[in-house]
């Protein structure tokens, strides 16, 4: 009975979508099971087990962790996608990149080291609950804190 209601919690958080807009500025970690649309800056990694789009005017800094991606715009740090990455031609790549697919379009422009062919079995994101916050009324409160596991594949 619970397998079946948390793998519908599961279907439903991946089939999610998160936008960060443009001239929106998150300075912070952004981790999550569904989609994600950046046209704005992100000062901070990103981690999602499903796919991430960035704009001609998205500009990232820090580190990307995705099942598959969409770069049209700045990332300043490295990128792991599990499957299939795509750079757009306005993309600009500062940093390294280990990717199982990779296509890259004439005017894109990459500086770092690429590995290819990297096979992972899946992108985990671990729920811990264990910490607690006090709210403003000082009862104390739960809050989930989201930390990204990447899992190699056996050879």
């Amino acid at each position: 009975m619970w397998s079946k209601n948390n793998q519908k919690d599961m279907d439903d958080l991946s089939n999610s979508s998160n936008i960060i807009s443009k001239g929106t500025i998150l300075t912070g970690n952004l981790q999550a099971h569904g989609n994600i649309r950046v046209e704005g800056k992100i000062i901070g990694d990103i981690t999602t087990s499903s796919k991430l789009a960035l704009g001609n005017s998205s500009l990232i800094e820090g580190n990307i962790l995705a099942q598959n991606a969409e770069f049209a715009g700045t990332i300043i740090g490295n990128v792991q996608v599990t499957e299939q990455l795509v750079l757009k031609s306005t993309a600009i790549i500062k940093g390294d990149l280990s990717v199982n697919k990779l296509i890259i379009e004439s005017g894109a422009e990459f500086n770092g080291k690429c590995r290819m062919g990297i096979k992972f079995t899946e992108i985990m994101i671990h729920e811990d609950s264990a910490h607690k916050n006090l709210d403003r009324k000082g009862k104390k409160e739960k809050t989930e804190e989201i930390v990204p596991f990447l899992k190699k594949a056996e050879s």
